[in-house]
């Protein structure tokens, strides 16, 4: 489940957002953390939303007085809430909630570990379009707007 993250968690960003400052780099690390826990075989914080607050305090915490980064960092965070959306977790209130309800992590299953293998491969070729049409839509085909989303993290302010 790794494009299906990664690419909506982008055309997510890109349309809420529409900030020039934001590292889409960073989204998507934060979008892809949690499935380290598919990994691991069970949950983490990571799949939790006080995984993603912390991981916000910390950020807002490190970037005082520095805007510009503030505004760049906030992408991992947004990343990992996004995962917690794409992911369906806000269902699985033990998870979600954790530890608000009291609960463990002990016993619980990560949303994807209950999906049917047909499901994970729609979502992934979901995902695969998404980032289809960010290659277009931004024209990725150039190598110049490449180099600079991988340097940058910024999608083409002008495509």
């Amino acid at each position: 489940m790794i494009l299906w993250f990664a690419g909506l968690a982008v055309v997510a960003v890109w349309q809420v957002f529409d900030s020039p400052a934001i590292d889409y780099r960073l989204v998507v690390v934060g979008a892809l953390l949690p499935t380290v826990d598919v990994v691991i075989g069970r949950p983490t914080p990571l799949h939790t939303l006080l995984g993603a607050a912390l991981v916000m305090v910390v950020v807002m915490l490190a970037t005082r007085g520095h805007r510009l980064a503030r505004r760049r960092l906030l992408g991992l965070p947004i990343g990992m809430l996004l995962h917690l959306v794409l992911d369906g977790t806000w269902a699985e209130a033990d998870l979600f909630w954790w530890p608000a309800g009291g609960g463990s992590l002990q016993g619980l299953d990560t949303p994807e570990a209950d999906r049917p293998v047909w499901l994970l491969a729609a979502m992934e070729v979901a995902g695969a379009c998404a980032l289809v049409w960010l290659w277009v839509r931004f024209g990725m085909s150039d190598p110049r707007r490449r180099r600079s989303l991988a340097r940058t993290g910024r999608l083409p302010r002008e495509a």
